[in-house]
């Protein structure tokens, strides 16, 4: 992590792949960058110190009416209470909220063997590096990522077309625990095929 000491910037880079999970206090903003273009972040936040309520892509689709989330919209966490409202974001707007996290059954059914490195795993050793236990993994906001409606309400997954320097950026209505992992899916080209690459979280 490093430090901007002139505008009191903290930056975190995730590794692509692995996940990082930073606090952002009440009236911050964190700003996720696509670093490199293309990179699909799965993003949750846990609401700090209790850790007992978290954004919720269930009951912030309700709130805004929206599969994903754009400018001026405020996400919400599962007792419908504000938790983070989206300020800026440079990116196409390809934002998604109906996945599920991958794990290691999603990488079974697609035919790998093995334990796979996926972004519930990640999720779990984020938080508890933070000092958070017993925390499942809820639906996380998975940033930049691509999924289009069809008319017959099938969907597709497509390539995030993010390009590099794109972020989103996230005021806090409450102090959250932020984490991100560049997700480390390479079966399915939803980051554009190839090794997983970083994202970086700037809090200010």
């Amino acid at each position: 992590m490093s430090t901007d000491a002139s505008t009191h910037q903290k930056t975190t880079t995730v590794p692509g792949g692995e996940a990082r999970a930073v606090q952002v206090r009440a009236g911050q903003r964190a700003h996720i960058i696509n670093t490199t273009g293309h990179q699909v972040a799965d993003t949750w936040a846990i609401a700090l110190p209790h850790g007992r309520t978290y954004l919720s892509m269930s009951h912030s689709r309700t709130a805004t009416r929206r599969i994903a989330p754009r400018k001026g919209d405020v996400l919400v966490d599962n007792e419908r209470q504000p938790m983070l409202e989206v300020v800026e974001d440079s990116s196409p707007g390809h934002h998604d909220t109906l996945l599920a996290a991958c794990d290691v059954q999603r990488y079974r059914g697609l035919g790998f063997e093995g334990w796979h490195r996926n972004c519930v795993d990640n999720f779990k050793e984020a938080v508890a590096h933070a000092g958070l236990t017993d925390i499942s993994a809820p639906d996380p906001l998975n940033l930049f990522q691509a999924v289009p409606v069809q008319s017959d309400g099938s969907f597709v997954l497509t390539t995030s077309p993010a390009q590099p320097g794109d972020r989103i950026s996230l005021l806090a209505k409450v102090d959250v625990l932020l984490v991100v992992s560049a997700c480390p899916m390479d079966l399915i080209p939803i980051s554009g095929g190839g090794e997983p690459r970083q994202i970086d979280i700037r809090v200010q």
